[in-house]
């Protein structure tokens, strides 16, 4: 394994990326009730399977929004309360285009186990299991990237960095 050049330092531990993925969860979870709460004139008029889609559609769009503009900014609420950034190659945050595409490829964090659910049919209940398993390893896979990067990070050309200060020594 290769060290990471001072221009490309290590990612934050990932301890610290995996504390602002859930923070994020928490924060994606009230995204995800206004969505419910507008879209539900509209859904409640549909029969069940395409009201279901229809929501599903229109939150996959509205957490991209969220999250395209935040990114495309360097960071979101969670990022700020765990003082992680995201940044391009040239360590500048990422354009919307590079932000919506991490968006998308960060859906190989949830595609695995919606893929098993939706193949054999199984109720969230079921797979709840799998998909904690599925995160905690795809969590560790970061460990295989020369500097600690996520693979979706990676594939994006994006790349997270830690803006808390280096400690200081008093006089």
């Amino acid at each position: 394994m290769t060290e990471p050049s001072p221009a490309q330092p290590l990612a934050p531990p990932l301890r610290r990326r995996m504390g602002c993925w859930v923070y994020e969860g928490f924060l994606t979870a009230g995204i995800a009730f206004g969505v419910g709460f507008l879209s539900m004139p509209l859904v409640q008029r549909m029969p069940p399977e395409p009201g279901r889609h229809a929501f599903q559609a229109l939150l996959f769009m509205a957490l991209g929004i969220y999250f395209g503009w935040c990114w495309s900014r360097g960071q979101t609420l969670a990022m700020k309360t765990w003082r992680i950034r995201i940044v391009d190659r040239t360590g500048q945050p990422p354009s919307r285009a590079r932000a919506l595409l991490r968006y998308v490829l960060s859906w190989v964090w949830f595609l695995p186990p919606l893929a098993l659910a939706a193949l054999w049919h199984l109720p969230a209940v079921q797979i709840a299991g799998p998909a904690v398993i599925w995160i905690i390893l795809w969590a560790l896979a970061s460990r295989l990237h020369p500097q600690r990067q996520f693979w979706h990070d990676a594939w994006a050309g994006t790349r997270l960095i830690d803006t808390r200060r280096p400690p200081t020594i008093p006089p």
